[in-house]
Formats: C-alpha cells, sequence, structure tokens
C-alpha cells in the first residue's frame, strides 16, 4: 500500500468544515488496525440512544446508494454547505456512484451531520430527507451540492430542490417539510441530544439526530468524515477531500485481498 493510500484515514483535531483538502496518516496495515479499533472502542452511553438505534438503519437505507451487499460500505457524514463537502460529492463520491457503487464493490450511504456555524445546513437536510422519503433523494443531493454557492447566498433552497425533481415529487416531499415546525436542528458542539429542545420532532428531524448522534459516536470532528468497512472490518475513519484515484486505488487494494 503506497503512501498516498496510507493517508487516508484518520480523524481531525476540530469540528468545522475545511475547504482545504485533509489527507492524514495512519501507521501499519489498515484491516489490522481496523480490528483493534473496533475492539478498543467503547460506545458513549446517551440518553436517546435506544431513537438513534432504532431510526438509523431507515435512515442510512433512504440515504443511500447501491447495493448492502457489496464487499465495501463506506459511509460519509456529510454537511450540504460544506465547500469541502461539495468537493469530496463532485470530485469523488459522483464518479465512485457511477463506477463501483453501479458495479456493485461499494455500498455508499450518506448520514447529514449539519454544522452550527452554517445557517442553512439544517433546512437543507430536512430537504434532502424529505426526498429520500419520495424516493428522490439522488437528484436533490446532486442540485443541493451543484448549486451550494446560489442557496448559501439567498436562503433559497426550495428554488434548487423543486427544479431537481418532479412537480409531484416536489408536493410530496413539500408536505413533510412542512409538517416541521420548529427550527432546523444541528450538530451541538457539546455533542448533546439535538432534539433536547423539541420534544415532539418531525419524522424528517428525528432521522437527522439519529445521523448525528451517529457521528458523535465515530467521532466526527470535521466535515467531510467517512468511515470504510471491508468485509466487516471497520477503519479508522477519515476526514477531508480524497481523489477518486486515490480512494479507487484504496479500494482496489481492498478488494485484492
Amino acid at each position: 500500500m503506497n503512501s498516498r493510500i496510507r493517508a487516508l484515514f484518520s480523524p481531525v483535531s476540530i469540528m468545522r468544515c475545511r475547504v482545504s483538502a485533509i489527507l492524514v496518516t495512519v501507521a501499519g496495515a489498515a484491516l489490522a488496525l481496523a480490528a483493534t479499533s473496533q475492539a478498543q472502542t467503547k460506545p458513549v452511553a446517551k440518553p436517546t440512544a435506544s431513537r438513534s438505534e432504532k431510526t438509523a438503519e431507515t435512515s442510512s437505507a433512504r440515504k443511500s446508494y447501491g447495493s448492502s451487499t457489496a464487499p465495501i460500505t463506506m459511509e460519509v457524514f456529510t454537511d450540504y454547505q460544506c465547500p469541502s463537502c461539495r468537493n469530496l460529492y463532485e470530485q469523488t463520491l459522483k464518479p465512485l456512484i457511477n463506477d463501483y457503487v453501479a458495479a456493485g464493490k461499494v455500498y455508499l450511504v450518506h448520514h447529514d451531520f449539519p454544522l452550527q456555524s452554517h445557517m442553512y445546513s439544517g433546512i437543507a437536510a430536512r430537504w434532502a430527507n424529505a426526498a429520500a422519503r419520495v424516493g428522490q433523494f439522488g437528484a436533490v443531493e446532486a442540485a443541493l451540492y451543484d448549486n451550494q454557492d446560489s442557496w448559501e447566498a439567498s436562503g433559497d433552497v426550495v428554488k434548487y430542490v423543486s427544479a431537481a425533481i418532479s412537480p409531484a415529487d416536489f408536493r410530496r416531499a413539500e408536505a413533510f417539510v412542512k409538517a416541521c415546525t420548529a427550527p432546523a436542528i444541528t450538530s451541538r458542539y457539546d455533542r448533546g441530544d439535538p432534539l433536547e429542545n423539541d420534544p415532539h420532532p418531525c419524522p424528517l428531524d428525528s432521522a437527522i439526530a439519529s445521523d448525528i448522534e451517529l457521528g458523535y459516536k465515530v467521532p466526527v470532528q470535521a466535515t467531510p468524515t467517512y468511515v470504510i468497512t471491508y468485509k466487516g472490518n471497520k477503519l479508522p475513519a477519515g476526514s477531508g477531500v480524497v481523489t477518486w484515484p486515490t480512494l479507487k486505488q484504496f479500494f482496489d487494494s481492498l478488494l485484492s485481498q
């Protein structure tokens, strides 16, 4: 495994969106480290863990690409207003979806991790989850990233969601969003319950909160963060932008074992 591949998987130290690429280092064989990491990691007990456990599977299945039986699973925690998340999606995840996901080699799962520092990221996550409920997650995720600069400036997320899907699907998705009356939720710097101040959240916010709580356990310290599992072995989390040729080379090294 060359030095570029070994530079992929390790957490960074701050919770913020980084525009520049972050390629961090691990030592030794990735799968051996993954097994050790799994054995040493203890889940953090949280009052809302049961909600997270019950909702996570449903939420992830609706916001995913490919087959869950693929040998490699890549879980990505992102914020739709994060420039680095957009770069990862445009430069790496799009070709990944068209190539290794389509070929059945990789199962790609999206998790929401909207940051407090981004005014509209929680609203964008709501629309992405609403789109997932009507079978249009892929189209809306692409629209949010492709038009990030525009809706970040105007706050008009709806404009780009409505243009990405049919009028009928938009009306169905809009009905889910309108049921959410509380302010959109985001991850918390103190890692507390995202729904602490909303005891009766709408289903969209419950799904987002479940993703956030999964991120706390990784732990997600910057967006984007990704966790790769190969044949049941979970690798240490990586963060930042990695190019598709580099990631493809890493996946090929796993698949050849």
